[in-house]
């Protein structure tokens, strides 16, 4: 009897110590629940985000560039002296018997090449803050879209939970009575399958919020946090797809949207290099100012004279033909990026249209009523008023529409964010 209790208590303090590990091993994984507003979630990604903290560098880098491009050439000095005098035997000789030559030069730079490498570098800078908006712009678009996929997830994970908690009470019910011969044995297998099915699809789905929630971590920068959404329904609900006519949708985003005005600029570039380009055939001219000692055919040489290369073999003829080759290519990018806005807008728009209608044809009083039945029909079955097969189908069919109209509500929202990302307007404010 001893050894019994002995070998008892071991094992207790086994189990015990296996408990504490695990607690101990799962401390530093659970992460934190954290509720937020969007514009709380906007704040932080503004604020944290190292993408957008990357592209402001490069913004500032640009403008250096702007100011370097500004800076004229440097001029050129020169200088000779004798190291060795044979005659006297002197090192560095000095006056008579010495000789000093110096020789100043500076760079002109000819056809406008310092003005047109000048506008390059402000039309390069430009383009920087232009991507910089494109880099918002689509990392708030990915932003947004996944805090309201998390939020209709986690409405849809309730499902789960309430299905879920009822299969297990109706678990424990069976258990109760097992061995009194109430219930057959098929139909408690069936029942326990079902919350194995409904365990294993929840484990699945909570994978799937766990990823987006990582995406989204990675947008605010910020570790070991679960944010739950915190969602204004009415707001959403009241979103109109037909609030703006379509064609002053796409001519507000001609004028607003950061890729069109980068394919613009790239456009402008191209043509303000071609333009460099031809300059650059034309040779700089460099003035030179000169002394000389005692090494010319009179004392104290003072000369002025100038220097330039002779344009006969190389007149950039390749760089000039490449440049050339680039404005219909940048031409192109632009002709191709603004058609594509049409039917980006166009589809969007549609899409939204469509959603919304299909949300809205739905009764209103259907979800509540499936709602409110759920648990009725779990007492009803409790009490064998209604058959298993009626228990489940009807667990099954209430599961299947509320994960439909999550997947709807998110198509919706998820639709208008596409038009403010198409449009590079905030038109629909969630």
């Amino acid at each position: 009897m001893q050894r019994f209790i002995k070998s008892a208590i071991i094992a207790l303090c086994l189990l015990l110590l296996t408990t504490v590990a695990k607690s101990q091993s799962y401390a530093g994984i659970e992460p934190d629940t954290l509720r937020m507003k969007l514009d709380s979630v906007e704040h932080v990604f503004l604020r944290k985000n190292l993408m957008l903290l990357a592209q402001r560098y490069n913004i500032d880098a640009q403008n250096a560039l702007v100011a370097q491009a500004k800076l004229f050439p440097n001029p050129n000095l020169n200088f000779g002296t004798t190291l060795y005098q044979s005659v006297t035997k002197q090192f560095f000789p000095i006056g008579k018997d010495g000789e000093i030559s110096v020789g100043l030069s500076q760079v002109i730079m000819l056809a406008g090449k310092h003005n047109k490498q000048v506008q390059m570098a402000q039309t390069n800078a430009a383009l920087s803050e232009y991507q910089f908006y494109d880099l918002l712009r689509t990392l708030k678009h990915t932003l947004r879209t996944d805090f309201f996929n998390i939020h209709f997830l986690l409405q849809s994970a309730k499902v789960y939970d309430t299905e879920i908690a009822a299969l297990q009470q109706v678990t424990n019910a069976f258990a109760q009575q097992n061995g009194k011969g109430y219930i057959s044995e098929k139909e408690v297998i069936r029942v326990k399958a079902q919350l194995y099915n409904l365990q294993s699809e929840y484990n699945d789905f909570k994978s799937q919020i766990n990823d987006v929630q990582s995406e989204l971590r990675v947008l605010l920068q910020m570790s070991n946090v679960f944010v739950v959404p915190d969602v204004d329904s009415n707001t959403l609900n009241q979103l109109n797809p037909m609030k703006y006519p379509l064609a002053a949708i796409i001519d507000s985003a001609y004028v607003t949207r950061p890729d069109l005005k980068i394919a613009k600029l790239n456009t402008d570039l191209s043509a303000q290099n071609y333009k460099l380009q031809k300059a650059m055939a034309v040779p700089d001219l460099t003035v030179q100012l000169g002394y000389d000692q005692q090494g010319s055919y009179i004392n104290n040489l003072t000369t002025l004279g100038f220097g330039i290369d002779l344009p006969f073999l190389n007149r950039n003829q390749g760089n000039i033909k490449s440049a050339k080759a680039l404005i219909k290519y940048n031409q192109a990018t632009f002709d191709a990026t603004r058609a594509g806005i049409d039917e980006q807008i166009y589809n969007a728009l549609k899409k939204a249209m469509d959603d919304d209608k299909l949300l809205k044809s739905r009764d209103a009083s259907f979800e509540t009523d499936f709602t409110r039945l759920q648990g009725e029909v779990l007492k009803n079955y409790q009490v064998r008023n209604i058959s298993l097969l009626d228990f489940l189908d009807f667990y099954d069919s209430y599961k299947q529409n509320s994960l439909q109209i999550n997947s709807i509500k998110f198509n919706r929202v998820s639709a208008f964010e596409d038009l403010n990302f198409y449009t590079g307007v905030d038109y629909f404010k969630n």
